[in-house]
């Protein structure tokens, strides 16, 4: 037998024993997951919150009043995490996933959006970073992974799928933030401000909270902010330490059937204005109670809940068009948002 044939019968034994020496036991789905978790968990922190209690003596005393992920976006030190993570901290310590521990400093917050910024002082090499991915693009169904750190059990990985866009819910200081991704990978107690990325190790979200009885672990419904509204905030909160939104001024009603009806206005649509505010930016460029908005900005408000979330997101030191409706006729006005409000002044009634 010749050496080319002993080669041929070692190769076929070879691959045939290839599952047995661990080469192909994964499936590609298992693969995908393996490689992403390598691939990202250096970027993934945990954070823990210390507050200082005193004892009878007036004796400082900190304790570790919880702990949440984070997850790390730049090499000059930069975290994204949740709002409720880090509030009410007298000191931060943020764990690496090489186990070395830092001094967290707390940049900027907003509670309205649950959303925080948290900059360490370590080196460089020692953690890698994460990218944001579109979140306007995904959708049901979608293959999604949760990291984070559970129960305080350190670099854990979920995976599941998107279970819902677009769902509702409540930040801890009771304002609503909607846009919210509903996904099925467990979400626990401690994975808050983790990422939520996508099949290419891309984050698309950051999971804030679980749905679950009482202080139990996650029953399969977990949410995440959308990683097109967190950007938006993050960049302010660098920048500024605080949120800065656009104003409008005015309180607003849904349009029902009823009004459009008798506003002759060809289905229900927009927003109703119900007061406005003197000299707001609204009230200096002629908006009435009574008018309808039907677009912002060149964005159409198909519903009335659509309005604050456009106004809050428009740069503010520009002039931006508003179409109302009036007495059965559409205008434009034009508004100047000639400085930054930090807080919204659309109510809803």
């Amino acid at each position: 037998m010749s050496n080319y044939k002993y080669l041929f019968i070692f190769l076929v034994i070879a691959f045939s024993f290839e599952p047995a020496f661990g080469v192909s036991r994964f499936s590609a789905d298992e693969k995908e997951n393996i490689q992403i978790y390598e691939k990202s968990s250096r970027a993934v922190v945990n954070i823990s919150n210390i507050a200082v209690n005193y004892d009878f003596f007036y004796r400082a005393m900190p304790a570790e009043t919880g702990s949440g992920t984070g997850f790390i976006i730049d090499k000059s030190g930069i975290i994204v995490t949740n709002y409720h993570v880090v509030e009410n901290a007298s000191k931060l310590v943020v764990t690496l996933a090489d186990n070395s521990q830092w001094p967290g400093k707390l940049v900027g917050a907003d509670p309205n959006n649950d959303l925080a910024i948290v900059r360490i002082k370590a080196p460089a090499d020692s953690y890698d970073i994460l990218e944001f991915s579109h979140s306007n693009n995904i959708v049901v169904g979608q293959k999604v992974l949760a990291l984070g750190n559970p129960f305080g059990l350190r670099q854990t990985l979920t995976t599941g799928i998107i279970s819902a866009l677009g769902r509702t819910i409540a930040a801890k200081n009771g304002r609503k933030i909607e846009g919210i991704i509903q996904t099925d990978a467990a979400i626990n107690p401690g994975n808050s401000g983790g990422p939520l990325l996508d099949s290419e190790g891309k984050v698309i979200g950051i999971n804030t909270a679980i749905i679950a009885p009482g202080a139990s672990g996650s029953i399969g419904i977990g949410f995440a902010i959308p990683s097109n509204s967190a950007s938006k905030v993050i960049e302010q909160l660098i920048e500024f330490g605080e949120t800065k939104r656009g104003w409008l001024g005015v309180r607003i009603q849904m349009v029902t059937k009823e009004i459009a009806d008798v506003e002759k206005l060809d289905k229900p649509r927009g927003a109703l204005v119900a007061s406005v505010s003197e000299n707001s930016p609204s009230d200096k460029a002629g908006i009435k109670a009574g008018d309808i908005i039907l677009e912002f900005n060149g964005v159409l408000i198909k519903e009335m809940k659509e309005l604050p979330k456009i106004v809050a997101q428009t740069e503010v030191g520009k002039t931006v068009e508003v179409k109302i409706w009036r007495n059965k006729k559409e205008l434009t006005k034009k508004i100047y948002q000639k400085s930054r409000e930090l807080k919204i002044s659309i109510g809803m009634s």
